[in-house]
């Protein structure tokens, strides 16, 4: 994108903002953001901290999210159950949506939860905190995945908010074309 993607404004929110507004809304207790070292993790602390986040720096200025997934486990309560991955290039994830993944979660708590709109496998994903704890000894979020496909479980949503990602400027532009016309 050229630009810090957690700071792009969507609507009147930065990015990263909106994400975190709907896990609150949603009912999710503790957040863990992952910020990069420097001005533009600095911004985003920033962003999040009034939102009660709790804020970890990636000191691996190259690693991947996998990197950034390892430093927020480290940073989390150990007593989670589970633990929602989610991306803050998916902004428009709907609070419910969010809330039918944690409510799965209860009825499936050994099952890594995609979020499905119209066929395509979207974010946010939940994972068993032990699953997700594999990432110490595998590459990539990806392999985590799909070590056992039998464990993971597709979960339908009307919610478009799950695919609208904001890797390009078409993308963004996408996205920002989406927003309801009363955001808040």
């Amino acid at each position: 994108m050229g630009r810090p993607k957690p700071l792009l404004p969507v609507g009147d929110r930065p990015s990263v903002v909106r994400c975190l507004e709907a896990l609150r809304h949603a009912g999710v207790a503790e957040v863990v953001v992952v910020v990069s070292t420097g001005a533009v993790g600095n911004a985003v602390a920033r962003a999040v901290t009034p939102l009660g986040a709790t804020v970890t720096t990636n000191p691996d200025a190259g690693s991947d999210m996998a990197g950034s997934i390892r430093v927020a486990l480290a940073a989390a309560d150990p007593s989670a159950s589970g633990v929602l991955v989610a991306l803050c290039d998916h902004p428009l994830v709907a609070p419910g949506t969010v809330s039918l993944l944690c409510k799965e979660h209860t009825r499936h708590p050994d099952a890594i939860l995609v979020p499905v709109y119209e066929g395509r496998k979207g974010h946010p994903t939940l994972f068993p905190r032990a699953i997700l704890e594999e990432i110490a000894a595998l590459p990539t979020l990806r392999d985590v995945v799909r070590k056992d496909q039998a464990r993971v479980r597709e979960i339908d949503v009307g919610d478009e908010g799950v695919v609208l990602e904001m890797d390009t400027p078409e993308e963004y532009a996408r996205l920002l074309s989406r927003l309801p016309a009363n955001p808040g």
